[in-house]
């Protein structure tokens, strides 16, 4: 009963997205939709299929990965870093909340010509985009992972004379890691969406700029094929990252109650 119940959202996710492909193919058939602006789920299909078949697919999938991972990783780092020492220190948390709650709610996408002065249309435009985008959503996290800590187990931890590495390690980290990781699913989503976007509007190697060029070439079937691979990407990144929080905080009491759901 209980695996009938799990494969049920599946099965209708499955239907669902059947359903929508089959109103793709029947609108410009029908003459509901012109044809020039959105052809048919057969013509989409066949246009994916011939760009799979070609170097330059890979090669701009390839370029569009290597962007988001890289950004993600660096923003990782510098959020978890950030986050820690900040929180760790009231002074300190006081001293920069103003500034964060200033910085956090600029549009990375202002910063595209900045980036552009920066480094052209070189991968550093790109980089720059991410890890200003991905790095508030680590950075927050973490705060709220470190205000979270026990005061019973910080005080223990100050009777036992931990030292400030100790306390970090055995009491801080284990309480701020299921944040770390919903930060980390939050950027790998928003990282993502900046290569694309980078890769649009700057013209960064990659899928972005393989949709733009497919756009200007009029070759529309191309231009849904390569958002198609974009919407794909994220979906696998999402569950990729779930995946990977529900294993490695499977000792965790928010996972196991998720798992026993």
């Amino acid at each position: 009963m209980t695996s009938a119940r799990r494969g049920n959202p599946v099965l209708l996710g499955l239907a669902g997205l059947a359903g929508l492909l089959l109103i793709v193919e029947l609108l410009p058939r029908l003459g509901l939709v012109n044809e020039r602006f959105l052809p048919p789920t057969s013509r989409i299909v066949a246009a994916l299929a011939d760009e799979v078949s070609t170097a330059a697919f890979w090669r701009s999938l390839g370029d569009t990965l290597y962007a988001w991972a890289l950004g993600l990783v660096l923003a990782v780092l510098a959020g978890v870093l950030a986050g820690l020492v900040i929180g760790s220190v009231p002074v300190l948390r006081e001293l920069t909340a103003s500034t964060v709650e200033f910085l956090r709610p600029i549009p990375s996408v202002a910063l595209i010509p900045l980036a552009v002065l920066l480094y052209g249309t070189e991968l550093g435009s790109t980089l720059l985009l991410i890890c200003y985008a991905a790095f508030w959503q680590v950075l927050i996290q973490v705060l709220y992972g470190v205000a979270d800590v026990d005061p019973v187990a910080e005080e223990t931890a100050r009777s036992f004379r931990f030292s400030s590495w100790g306390r970090v390690r055995h009491v801080l980290w284990p309480t701020a890691l299921p944040y770390v990781f919903t930060g980390v699913r939050l950027a790998a989503s928003v990282a993502l969406v900046l290569a694309i976007t980078a890769e649009l509007v700057i013209g960064a190697p990659g899928l972005g700029k393989e949709i733009a060029t497919a756009q200007n070439s009029d070759a529309v079937a191309t231009m849904y094929a390569l958002i198609v691979v974009t919407g794909a990407l994220g979906v696998v990144i999402n569950l990729l990252t779930r995946t990977g929080e529900r294993r490695l905080l499977a000792w965790h009491q928010s996972v196991r109650g998720e798992v026993a759901t």
